[in-house]
């Protein structure tokens, strides 16, 4: 066999083996909610996370190990052309794409790094492998009527737990549909359900997904499965709002685990019915974050293409530990670990990659933003501000490379661009204080809840989302909550008492006053005053701990990703 199709071979087994294996710990969610083991849901989650980077480390290992490769550019050439052929009707062809590119990408230098070599543009592009008809099926209520049909939907899925009372939550799910959508006001015989094969599971719940399809158009929807552990499955909402769906599948979340052997076809379907997703994003939904990554480095150089902007300082306060710019016109920020850390930063720079990587493998709750971490990005340096590359070699110089007409930055991570809450804050109206300070209240409450506690809850760390959601965005400072010790700040009647008594504050690493929370977030006292009005219980020492011993008992809140008004009411 000629060494082209050997090399491609093995990286296609590699890329194989993963997805195999991917399959394999994504399946464990099925298991995990029948027996509502919430525990071994967040580790399977969790765990996917690392194995990519594994398989890839394996295939480079072997191939070095039984080929002996070097860079030979004919050879290379034709390994890509094999590769390419081999993936004509791959199931996953674009997955396997990107492991290709990260295989190719750890061996070689970035100069080779163009569509000759790797996968800069897909293969595939709209025709896509596996019709996107394999992920979903029909079904038509003319032939059995409305109820029976939905009946037959949700058993398909085979819980393996009884419902509770599954005919009176069919009977408030079709009151729900009447109420919210004109597309499904037509008679049985008139409508037709397209129903995802697989249910999407995340925390403590699993999500149906479909849509309703009429002669008067197409009305996707999501139906939200709950288990009352001892009691049995209920079906909870029914959310037909694009809004809510998109917030279901935001950036602040933890990744689905969601069976599919066509990612490609599924991102479509879901693509059809969230048309402003990116197909970046919806990879990155549904637990492809690599591919998400692969999507996502298009989709940024094609608009860097079609733009005139430079890159500039993003708008904020100015971080001790990350250097963030952007580019105006894309949704987007550009955050480099800055070369020296601020006083008040007692750790380097191995610290931060650990509590950034803790924040991608955890709940985020829709409470924190997803990283997209990169390393050997190039960009044109003609679309940098002056100012911002200037100040870029003064503060993450040595994250810095300069090749020709492009900036190399060693690694950076990429976030959602949005408005820093301080700066929203300064001249918002009192109306807006109050929503805007009552959602970063429970936007703490919910980090608490799921063991996050975020460190430095400054508002400058905080941002405002498209959807009005308080999001936390800055991860240096963040650990585990029951790694903290929260302590009540001593009375004193005089000030002379904490220098001339046995009063005198010690304060270690891990120390947390609560009642002084308010002091440090906000010097503003028409804010400080709303946060402490709404929220008091932040500030008293027993709420954390109290949440500190829910956590150790395995006690996990549920926290529900769409409004409380949307959940069916049983009487």
């Amino acid at each position: 066999m000629n060494c082209e199709f050997q090399i491609a071979e093995y990286i296609l087994k590699g890329f194989n083996n993963h997805f195999s294996l991917f399959k394999a710990v994504t399946r464990k969610a099925h298991k995990a909610f029948s027996e509502a083991n919430w525990q071994d849901s967040h580790q399977a989650n969790s765990d996917r996370i690392s194995f990519y980077d594994k398989r890839v480390n394996e295939t480079i290992s072997k191939l070095k190990q039984n080929l002996h490769i070097g860079l030979d550019d004919k050879l290379w050439l034709k390994v890509r052309a094999t590769y390419q052929e081999y993936l004509q009707f791959h199931p996953q062809a674009e997955l396997a794409e990107s492991f290709y590119n990260s295989v190719f990408c750890r061996l070689f230098h970035r100069s080779y790094f163009n569509n000759n070599f790797i996968f800069v543009e897909t293969t595939i592009k709209e025709n896509i492998p596996v019709p996107i008809e394999s992920e979903y099926q029909s079904y038509f209520p003319v032939i059995k009527s409305l109820k029976p049909t939905i009946k037959d939907i949700i058993k398909q899925f085979d819980f393996k737990v009884p419902f509770i009372n599954l005919s009176r939550d069919i009977n408030l799910l079709v009151k729900a549909f009447l109420k919210q959508s004109s597309n499904t006001h037509h008679k049985a015989y008139q409508m037709r359900f397209d129903i995802l094969k697989q249910p999407f599971y995340r925390n403590k719940a699993a999500y149906i997904i479909g849509r309703v399809v009429s002669k008067s158009g197409i009305q996707p929807f999501i139906i939200p499965v709950l288990h009352d552990k001892g009691k049995g499955l209920f079906l909870d909402a029914l959310l037909t709002d694009s809004d809510q769906m998109r917030v279901i599948f935001g950036f602040a979340r933890a990744y689905f685990m969601v069976e599919t052997s066509a990612p490609s076809a599924l991102v479509k379907f879901l693509n059809q019915l969230m048309p402003n997703k990116t197909s970046a994003e919806l990879y990155n939904a549904i637990g492809f974050h690599k591919q998400g990554k692969t999507q996502f480095y298009r989709e940024l150089h094609q608009h860097l293409k079609t733009t005139k902007d430079k890159f500039c300082v993003a708008a904020g306060t100015r971080g001790m530990v990350m250097m963030v710019f952007t580019l105006p016109s894309f949704p987007y920020v550009f955050k480099v670990i800055r070369d020296k850390f601020g006083e008040g930063k007692p750790f380097g720079k191995k610290t931060v990659l650990q509590r950034y990587q803790l924040v991608k493998q955890h709940d985020r709750v829709g409470r924190m933003a997803d990283t997209i971490e990169y390393s050997d990005v190039a960009l044109p340096i003609n679309q940098f501000n002056p100012q911002l590359l200037t100040e870029l070699k003064n503060t993450i110089g040595s994250s810095l490379e300069f090749d020709k007409d492009l900036v190399i930055i060693k690694h950076m991570y990429i976030e959602r661009r949005m408005i820093p809450l301080n700066l929203y804050l300064a001249d918002a109206p009192k109306d807006s204080i109050n929503r805007v300070m009552n959602d970063y209240g429970k936007a703490l409450k919910d980090m608490i809840s799921v063991n996050i506690f975020p460190g430095d809850m400054l508002l400058k760390n905080f941002g405002l989302t498209d959807h009005n959601r308080v999001v936390f965005y800055d991860y240096d400072e963040v650990q585990y909550l029951t790694d903290m010790n929260f302590r009540a700040f001593p009375k004193s009647d005089n000030y002379h008492d904490y220098l001339l008594n046995d009063i005198s504050l010690s304060v270690a690493p891990q120390d947390v006053f609560p009642e002084q929370l308010t002091t440090f977030v906000t010097t503003n006292p028409e804010v400080k005053q709303s946060l402490e009005s709404q929220h008091p219980e932040l500030l008293d020492v027993n709420y954390w701990i109290n949440a500190q011993q829910k956590i150790k008992e395995g006690q996990f809140k549920n926290i529900y990703p769409y409004p409380t008004k949307q959940r069916f009411v049983f009487l």
